[in-house]
């Protein structure tokens, strides 16, 4: 695993060869078959852990995050962004690999499936740990405004990875969340 997750941030999702595992990991070439059925499978697991840790540290990476924190849902919010937008640079290229397996996932079930499924969970985590909303009294809820988060950290990923030097800030995010926010109420 160790050895695929090298691979995936030096090659990429889509140029990383079997050898090329085998040769990070030290272990015979058909290790890989053997324990995860092909390449691919590993490479998802591998991937799909990485991008777990990625969002973990993003989500909670301090105390400040927790709705129970006594920071308000704007604080906590433009923290998580700061700690995305930080991100884009220490982690590019885990991230690109992230964006090369949403490419293979057209032409991969499996692959969009264990994404579909990594996205689920973190739609209601980021609820959670945002807005404090509980996805079990309130589901359809969480899962919009997780849904809302996702979409904005997509975006903001792919502005990072094609041009860092004009891509948002964290603060430029809150701003224009808390722009959008006011004409949505003003509007109802």
């Amino acid at each position: 695993m160790a050895g695929a997750k090298r691979c995936l941030e030096e090659r990429g999702f889509a140029r990383t060869t079997s050898r090329d595992i085998a040769a990070a990991a030290n272990a015979p070439l058909g290790t890989i078959n053997y324990h995860y059925g092909s390449k691919e499978r590993l490479l998802n697991a591998a991937l799909l852990e990485s991008l777990d840790e990625w969002s973990e540290k993003v989500r909670s990476g301090s105390a400040e995050a927790a709705p129970d924190s006594g920071a308000g849902a704007g604080a906590r919010v433009e923290s998580m962004w700061a700690r995305i937008v930080e991100s884009e640079t220490t982690h590019r290229p885990l991230l690109v690999a992230g964006a090369e397996a949403l490419a293979q996932a057209e032409r991969s079930a499996e692959v969009r499936q264990q994404l579909a499924e990594a996205f689920e969970r973190s739609r209601t985590a980021l609820a959670a740990e945002l807005h404090g909303i509980d996805g079990a009294a309130e589901g359809e809820v969480a899962r919009a405004v997780g849904s809302v988060h996702m979409a904005l950290v997509a975006g903001l990923t792919q502005q990072w990875l094609v041009d860092p030097e004009r891509a948002p800030s964290a603060r430029e995010v809150a701003t224009g969340l808390r722009r959008i926010a006011q004409s949505l109420e003003s509007d109802a």
